[in-house]
């Protein structure tokens, strides 16, 4: 009787442990740490008409704040002089001429296919990828990459659309059935308001994405339009800069005044959103400002939008990552807008896809000391009439009605001083290397008007403004 006592009275305490475990709520796991990503561009920004990059006429506290509290690129470039295709090789972090995509999208030209007529189906976006990884990913602004049904950003890996496919928008005004720069705003997750200002409606879109999503993981493309043209301000930013006298000038310091506002309304977000810390947010210019349209400065660099000088392919460009990335790095080689899909990629966790396939890298393991900087890189452009290489501080520029332009950088960022007959040995061996990837490169699979090609030639020839406006 007593060891069937003792029995019952264990089986009792053992039963009632169990319930006791069963009973009490398991531990919450902490939610896996995810990094946003941010992708603010700007289209047709001069390289001197910010803060940090030498401005005094044109104030851009945010964008400055930005660059301060992140890294730097003072030697950061994008893949193309114009628009598109520029976009065309950040969107998917490979160079865009390796899959045709070689001119600027606008019209049908004759001979070719309208379904052709964009950015390749091939072709993978950071979207597509992210997609793959739980992102939601919203664009927010300019498209460009071809206004075909079967290229457009929802069938391109975006979940969320607000803006137009086109290449350029009126500041104030859209119309129903408007064409070009009148054409309307189209939005896959509400009726679109009338248009403010466009920089103030891509940024206050840009801010409610960041609202809406702040508890999953995302992705925002801000594509702004400014300070493309046409050139329109709000009166109240023209007035802020009323001393100066060269009216476009005057209106394009205006549109950036106000860019940067709207810069500065997005970092806001992310911080009052608890978000600051682990988002990271790339700023760049999709190509040098075109300095004959719309009064833009690449000081100190010669050249513009459309051809292969420094002016028109060396942009402002910064990554700001609180917590993971060094506060106020000035780094000083070179890197690319190619490098920001593998960048994004790396920093959201995917280990399937192969970074070989990309033409950049990730940059976070040489921003943060783990891999040595990227040293002496070789880069290599192509823009219709205009092919280019660099390799190391040397630069060879070649065009077609002249011979080929070598420059080194380290002593003559302004490329003043072409050293091609001088030093031709690098002359001969830049060229052959440059015409070797030029020949294996695939046919476009569309084509700008040709009337384009005698435009880029004469901008060759130009002269450039490479130091600041003197401010009274």
């Amino acid at each position: 009787m007593k060891i069937h006592s003792l029995l019952f009275i264990l089986l009792f305490l053992f039963s009632f442990k169990n319930l006791s475990a069963q009973s009490k709520p398991s531990p919450q796991l902490s939610p896996k740490k995810h990094y946003n990503l941010v992708l603010i561009v700007a289209d047709d920004l001069g390289y001197g008409d910010l803060g940090f990059t030498g401005s005094t006429q044109i104030k851009t506290p945010h964008l400055d704040q930005l660059a301060t509290n992140g890294v730097t690129f003072t030697q950061g470039y994008v893949s193309s002089a114009v628009c598109s295709p520029s976009r065309a090789g950040f969107i998917t972090g490979i160079n865009q001429v390796e899959f045709g995509h070689d001119n600027n999208l606008a019209g049908v030209e004759p001979g070719f296919d309208i379904a052709y007529n964009g950015m390749p189906l091939s072709q993978k976006t950071i979207a597509d990828h992210l997609n793959k990884l739980g992102y939601v990913n919203g664009l927010i602004g300019k498209w460009h990459l071809g206004k075909e049904p079967q290229f457009h950003p929802l069938k391109r890996g975006f979940d969320e659309f607000w803006g137009y496919t086109g290449g350029g928008h009126d500041y104030f005004e859209s119309l129903p059935n408007g064409k070009g720069y009148k054409e309307p705003l189209e939005s896959n997750f509400k009726t679109p308001d009338p248009i403010t200002y466009i920089t103030d409606d891509v940024g206050n879109e840009s801010v409610d994405f960041i609202e809406r999503h702040k508890d999953e993981p995302f992705f925002l493309f801000a594509a702004f339009n400014a300070p493309h043209t046409p050139m329109q301000a709000l009166e109240e930013d023209l007035a802020l800069y009323q001393h100066i006298e060269d009216k476009k000038r005057r209106t394009y310091a205006a549109m950036v005044h106000r860019l940067d506002l709207n810069v500065g309304k997005i970092m806001t977000s992310l911080e009052e959103q608890g978000l600051s810390e682990n988002t990271l947010v790339v700023f760049f210019s999709d190509n040098g400002g075109p300095t004959d349209s719309n009064a833009s400065l690449n000081a100190p660099y010669r050249g513009q939008k459309g051809i292969l000088l420094e002016g028109g392919i060396h942009v402002p460009f910064v990554m700001n990552l609180p917590g993971l990335l060094p506060e106020g790095l000035i780094y000083q080689e070179q890197v690319t807008s190619l490098d920001v899909v593998p960048t994004f990629l790396a920093l959201a966790g995917d280990t399937e896809t192969s970074m070989d396939m990309f033409s950049g890298v990730d940059l976070i393991p040489h921003l943060t000391g783990k891999t040595p900087p990227l040293a002496d890189r070789e880069m290599t452009w192509k823009f219709t009439i205009s092919r280019a290489i660099r390799e190391g501080d040397w630069k060879l520029v070649s065009v077609p009605d002249r011979m080929p332009m070598l420059y080194n950088l380290a002593e003559d960022p302004s490329e003043q001083n072409d050293l091609a007959l001088k030093h031709m040995d690098k002359t001969t061996y830049l060229l052959k290397k440059l015409g070797t990837w030029d020949v294996n490169l695939p046919h476009p699979v569309f084509l700008e008007g040709a009337v384009w090609k005698k435009r880029q030639l004469g901008l060759y020839d130009r002269e450039y403004q490479l130091e600041q406006p003197i401010e009274n």
